[in-house]
């Protein structure tokens, strides 16, 4: 799990990196919470997603949106973090050029920064939103989606009314040529603090059906 250093637009990036041993791996980009209600790289839902993409032979980069942690730059709404994310899939693309597929996942705002990312990367061929901000941002760019993904939400999240989010899953499915797998966690709120068990299998067992691994 090497420390990497990459350049962005506003100054240096810093993230975590795997480099899977398998030619040509999947690729998969991990985008964290709004940075400033503490979200970073080491969230415990960062963590989980891509600890689940590196088990599944996977080069992975987690990394720090600009002004958190050891990145700099300053927040800016959205816009600069949409361009760290894409600035982070450039340099992950430069060691993985044959890459045989390309993935994002992210947790609140980093679902939502990553949602976005996915309509302008035609090459992004699946997602993980978890807790996408649904009532906070709006999501109307998804038209139409350009991949299919999993939504997970947190059946009594305070911060994110899950009707809200049951509306943007809804929206999504009724796409053509899209399949959406949302799942609520019953019981949990925006943090997942006491359903990280819960969530993780929630992850794998998706990562799993959609890339074939699952016995027939």
């Amino acid at each position: 799990m090497p420390e990497v250093i990459f350049n962005g637009t506003e100054g240096r990036l810093e993230g975590r990196y795997h480099h899977s041993k398998q030619a040509n791996a999947p690729i998969a980009l991990i985008l964290h919470p709004h940075p400033q209600h503490g979200g970073t790289m080491n969230n415990p839902v960062v963590y989980a997603l891509y600890q689940a993409y590196q088990r599944r032979g996977f080069s992975v980069l987690r990394f720090n949106f600009r002004g958190v942690g050891r990145s700099q730059g300053r927040f800016d709404n959205g816009q600069g973090e949409l361009s760290d994310a894409a600035t982070a899939l450039d340099w992950m693309q430069g060691f993985n050029p044959n890459a045989k597929a390309c993935w994002i996942a992210g947790y609140s705002f980093g679902a939502w920064i990553a949602m976005q990312l996915m309509m302008r990367r035609p090459e992004i061929s699946g997602f993980i939103s978890i807790s996408p901000p649904a009532s906070q941002h709006d999501f109307s760019f998804l038209a139409p989606c350009p991949s299919s993904g999993m939504i997970v939400h947190g059946a009594t999240d305070e911060l994110v009314p899950v009707a809200s989010v049951d509306k943007l899953a809804q929206k999504l499915s009724s796409q053509k040529n899209i399949t959406i797998d949302y799942r609520k966690v019953d019981g949990c709120d925006h943090f997942y603090r006491t359903h990280m068990d819960v969530l993780g299998g929630h992850i794998e067992d998706y990562l799993d059906t959609a890339l074939g691994l699952k016995a027939a």
